[in-house]
């Protein structure tokens, strides 16, 4: 079963060592969306996506599950 998208953003932060403030700040978006997405309530649209996979230099891939490394 491949996870979840708020289960791969959980693993992200914490493999990281980022708090929602910091990783919500680098992608332009409120603390609160990024808590959203967290507790599976919501996602990230493309934009979203594709402003995470610039801003940490990460494949989109990773962030939909379809790439395990980032």
């Amino acid at each position: 079963m491949e996870p979840s998208f708020d289960e791969i953003l959980r693993e992200f932060l914490i493999f990281n060592n980022l708090t929602q403030t910091a990783f919500a700040k680098a992608i332009g978006v409120k603390q609160s969306q990024v808590s959203e997405w967290l507790r599976g309530k919501a996602k990230p649209s493309y934009d979203m996506l594709k402003r995470m996979s610039l801003a940490y230099n990460v494949s989109a891939d990773y962030f939909l599950g379809t790439k395990e490394n980032f």
